[in-house]
């Protein structure tokens, strides 16, 4: 049996190159052929998984999302083009606990980082969207090439989230001259029920931050199609990275692809899908919004597109398709976890084919 796996990290738990290598023997364990490739989203491990790719780093300085400055990496596939981690410069993980609150957090960054790119030769950046500690719809990031969030008395509203509400007009500043891209981890829209609101809680929001938060993404939606650009916050990835997504493409004049999708065609996934027995993927937690665009998510459409047999493990899982094979339960695993439970589940995928 010719098994593909796509790893990447589990969040708080293992980076991707471990995975990888906890994937790859538990295959061989089970006695099957391994290819295994280190995916992203567009979240963690965008760079790690473009590694083979990228012909040069850079490293810069921003402001982080407490208004702090941090220091990151940037990867480029050629002379002219960038790839930028979005939750380098306003991650989750750069927030301690106690202090995540994306009512206050900023994208600011972002906007500094592209810019600081852009001066060095790139014509085309692709930000990857997955990870952030805010809920700004990207007007942090607007704020760093000039543009100003007004009140209805001109004044210039606060960073973060929570100002949004009082919004009433922009003081215009400028756009990259760059093509921005952004590489969406999910893709759900800016407002509804469905927007960006869905991931607010996890970035530390209470029940009342949500609804406020909301209603500030709301406005900004509503200032924006004032301005004549359209509906912006219904396309899907408008979501991403609260609302960093409806940001590139409001203020950046920029646009959206599904990351996964973009990150595994670079990597020659198809191909490798075609010539597999068997693809398994991985994940941290597993539930509804991992269907939403995410990798995993990806993957398993993929591999039921083209008939491939699909495996899931996964220490947390609920809502997987019926038809996916699952290794699931027991809280955060070790490697070598990791590679136990890969290996009870290409060994199933082994006796079901030799049934069949």
């Amino acid at each position: 049996m010719h098994v593909l796996a796509v790893a990447q990290a589990l969040k708080e738990t293992l980076d991707g190159t471990t995975v990888a290598a906890a994937l790859e023997s538990g295959i061989v364990a089970a006695g099957a052929e391994p290819v295994v490739m280190l995916g992203s989203d567009g979240g963690d491990g965008l760079l790690e998984a473009l590694r083979p790719l990228l012909q040069r780093h850079t490293r810069h300085t921003a402001t982080g999302p407490l208004g702090e400055r941090v220091a990151i990496e940037v990867g480029w596939l050629n002379a002219e083009t960038a790839v930028v981690e979005s939750r380098m410069v306003c991650g989750l993980a750069l927030v301690p606990s106690s202090k995540r609150d994306p009512r206050r957090t900023s994208t600011r960054g972002v906007g500094e980082v592209i810019s600081q790119v852009e001066a060095l030769g790139a014509a085309e950046v692709y930000v990857g969207l997955g990870g952030s500690a805010t809920m700004d719809g990207g007007v942090g990031m607007a704020r760093a090439w000039g543009w100003g969030p007004l009140s209805a008395d001109g004044a210039v509203l606060g960073e973060g989230g929570e100002s949004l509400a009082q919004l009433r007009s922009f003081q215009h500043g400028e756009r990259p001259r760059a093509r921005v891209t952004g590489l969406a981890d999910v893709r759900n829209d800016l407002v509804g029920p469905r927007g960006a609101r869905v991931y607010a809680a996890q970035k530390g929001a209470t029940a009342e931050a949500v609804e406020g938060l909301a209603r500030g993404l709301e406005r900004l939606a509503q200032v924006a199609a004032g301005e004549g650009q359209g509906d912006l916050a219904r396309q899907p990835g408008s979501g991403a990275a609260g609302g960093l997504g409806f940001g590139i493409l409001f203020f950046a004049g920029g646009s959206l692809v599904p990351g996964a999708a973009w990150v595994l065609d670079r990597l020659g996934f198809n191909v490798a899908l075609r010539r597999s027995d068997l693809v398994i993927c991985c994940e941290g937690a597993f539930d509804a919004t991992s269907l939403e665009g995410k990798l995993t998510g990806t993957v398993l459409d993929a591999a039921r597109d083209a008939g491939v047999p699909a495996g899931l493990v996964a220490p947390r899982a609920t809502g997987v398709p019926e038809s996916v094979l699952v290794e699931t339960g027991g809280g955060r695993w070790s490697a070598g976890e990791l590679s136990h439970r890969t290996a009870l589940l290409v060994e199933r995928a082994l006796r079901t084919r030799r049934d069949a």
